[in-house]
């Protein structure tokens, strides 16, 4: 069994998400089917198949979540070894062709946000950059080609 870990404000975010898809999308779910079923023929009522349709994905929707939950850690941030870059670590690269010096923290793929910084150790970059140390190089293969990145720093 493989874990993912999280921030701990990333897995109470999922947990969160999981509780109300059970609760209030559920409930919304069973009022959407029964206003279907009232309309009439439920051989030929559209609006029930639909209903029932998306149903379905709502229960497939919280079955995935439940075991993204379960397998869910949260890791200890003070325990995060900052001699090579690993999930949570806080990473400053630079761009070896253009100089830009970007810093990104490595979250889970739950978790990634571009705009804040946050990128999924799951990325191309994310994978680029993980057990690398201060002052490695590391070769990404993005979709727009290759792009050669320094590791000038590695905090949590």
């Amino acid at each position: 069994m493989s874990f993912t870990y999280y921030t701990e404000e990333g897995l109470k975010k999922l947990k969160d998400e999981l509780h109300n898809l059970k609760t209030k999308g559920r409930s919304d779910m069973a009022k959407q089917i029964a206003e279907a079923r009232d309309k009439g023929d439920l051989s030929e009522n559209a609006e029930y198949d639909a209903a029932k349709d998306a149903q379905g994905l709502l229960e497939m929707k919280i079955s995935k979540l439940e075991e993204v939950v379960s397998n869910g850690r949260v890791l200890d941030e003070s325990n995060i070894d900052t001699s090579k870059v690993s999930i949570l670590s806080k990473v400053k690269i630079k761009n070896i062709k253009n100089g830009a010096v970007l810093t990104y923290t490595l979250v889970s793929e739950e978790e990634a946000d571009l705009k804040s910084g946050r990128i999924s150790v799951k990325s191309p970059i994310g994978k680029g950059l993980l057990g690398k140390k201060q002052g490695d190089k590391a070769s990404v293969e993005a979709p727009a080609g290759k792009i050669e990145f320094e590791i000038i720093e590695i905090s949590r």
